[in-house]
């Protein structure tokens, strides 16, 4: 089995069902691997591209599409290396720390003829230049992950990082308790 195929193979193991999101983000990780001059190599094909943070995603969706670059490239959020950035574009921006080379790829119009509900085949048969638009990264890469200090919610008494604490009246809050002022927000 040719190294394309097991690289699909785990992608529809891990998202659980084959369609067209899902061959969205399996082009857009091998055209990632391409255009920043990444190589996969017997290991990686066993498990994932970045052991740690030297690749970074930045996802404008939570679409099927990254299910594909998890698996292939080994982004995630419980990583630091796979974020978000909701716009609803079905775009994606990567970072290769090492060389500093990033890409965007942003999913072009699907081409007249081809409806929404048989967009699979075009996306399985379609080259990924075909598919996206190669631009430049509009986002600078995102710091390193980093671990904070855990306090106790001083109102529901669960543990929250402390960067996610607020505080009222010298009391430290986790988000879900403290209540924000602003004036403007109805």
């Amino acid at each position: 089995m040719d190294e394309n195929k097991i690289l699909w193979k785990k992608c529809t193991e891990f998202h659980g069902h084959i369609c067209g999101g899902l061959a969205i983000g399996y082009k857009a990780a091998l055209y990632a691997i391409q255009l920043l001059g990444l190589q996969l190599n017997q290991e990686d094909q066993l498990g994932c591209l970045s052991r740690d943070e030297e690749l970074v995603c930045i996802s404008e969706n939570d679409a099927c599409g990254v299910d594909a670059i998890q698996v292939i490239l080994g982004c995630s959020v419980g990583k630091g290396n796979l974020l978000f950035h909701m716009t609803g574009k079905m775009a994606f921006s990567f970072y290769n720390r090492k060389t500093g080379k990033s890409v965007r790829l942003l999913l072009k119009e699907l081409p007249e003829g081809v409806v929404k509900g048989s967009s699979f085949g075009f996306y399985e048969s379609s080259g990924p230049e075909v598919l996206f638009k190669v631009m430049p990264t509009t986002i600078q890469v995102p710091e390193k992950a980093r671990s904070f200090t855990s306090y106790v919610c001083e109102e529901c008494g669960e543990v929250t990082g402390a960067n996610w604490i607020r505080i009222r009246a010298d009391q430290k809050l986790c988000l879900d308790c403290y209540k924000g002022y602003d004036r403007f927000r109805v």
